[in-house]
C-alpha cells in the first residue's frame, strides 16, 4: 500500500509541474497576433533571406575550392554565384527605370578571390533590396518588361521569380557542400567547414 501511495504521489507531482508550462502556452495562444508586415517589407525579407543563404555560402567555402565542377560541363563554384549576381540586375534595373543588362556581365569572371566574389553578391542582393524599397507598396503592382519574355509584368511577381532562380541555384549549390562534407574532394582527404551544416541547413 505504500508502495502505490509513493507512485500515486510522485504522478501527482508530475502533472502539476506540467501545469505551469500549459498555462504558459495557453496565455500565449490568448496573445492578440502580430500585425501583418506590409507588402514592400515581406517581399524584401523574401528577397533578403535567399541572399543572405547564398552570401553565407560565398563567405564559407574554401578559397582553394572555389573553381570545383561536380562535371566539367557545369559552372564552378565561384561561377555560379557570380551567375546569380549578375543574373539579379535583370531584375534590379528594370525596377530602377534602368536599361537591362544586354547579357549576363562576363567580365566580372575576372573576379577571382572569394573576397571579391563574396563582396558581388552581397551587393547585388543589396541592390534588389534598395529596388525593392523604393517602390513601395503602390509601386509593387506597377508594370515593367521582363528582359526574358519581352512582356510587362507586375514588380512583385516579377521579384518572386528572381528569387525563385536564386533558390534553385541555392539548391544546386548545396550540392557542393554535400561532396565536400562526404569527406573526399577532388580525391583528396577534405577539411571540415567551419560553417558547413549551418550554411546547408539555412
Amino acid at each position: 500500500m505504500k508502495k502505490w501511495n509513493v507512485v500515486a504521489t510522485l504522478v501527482l507531482g508530475a502533472g502539476l509541474a506540467v501545469v505551469p508550462a500549459g498555462a504558459q502556452d495557453a496565455a500565449k495562444k490568448k496573445d492578440p497576433p502580430k500585425a501583418a508586415v506590409n507588402p514592400t517589407q515581406a517581399v524584401v525579407e523574401q528577397w533578403n533571406d535567399i541572399g543572405r543563404k547564398l552570401i553565407a555560402m560565398a563567405e564559407d567555402f574554401p578559397e582553394d575550392r572555389y573553381e570545383f565542377k561536380p562535371n566539367p560541363e557545369q559552372r564552378s563554384f565561384r561561377e555560379g554565384l557570380l551567375h546569380v549576381a549578375d543574373v539579379n540586375y535583370f531584375f534590379t534595373n528594370p525596377v530602377k527605370g534602368e536599361k537591362p543588362p544586354a547579357q549576363e556581365d562576363f567580365s566580372k569572371d575576372k573576379l577571382k578571390t572569394k573576397a571579391e566574389v563574396a563582396a558581388y553578391v552581397k551587393k547585388s542582393f543589396a541592390d534588389g533590396a534598395a529596388a525593392i524599397k523604393a517602390k513601395g507598396d503602390a509601386g509593387l503592382n506597377s508594370l515593367v518588361v521582363d528582359p526574358y519574355a519581352n512582356q510587362q509584368v507586375r514588380v512583385i511577381d516579377f521579384a518572386y521569380g528572381f528569387m525563385e532562380h536564386s533558390g534553385e541555384h541555392y539548391g544546386q549549390l548545396v550540392v557542393y557542400y554535400r561532396v565536400a562534407s562526404s569527406g573526399v574532394f577532388f580525391g583528396e582527404p577534405m577539411r571540415n567547414f567551419s560553417r558547413l551544416r549551418t550554411c546547408v541547413a539555412l
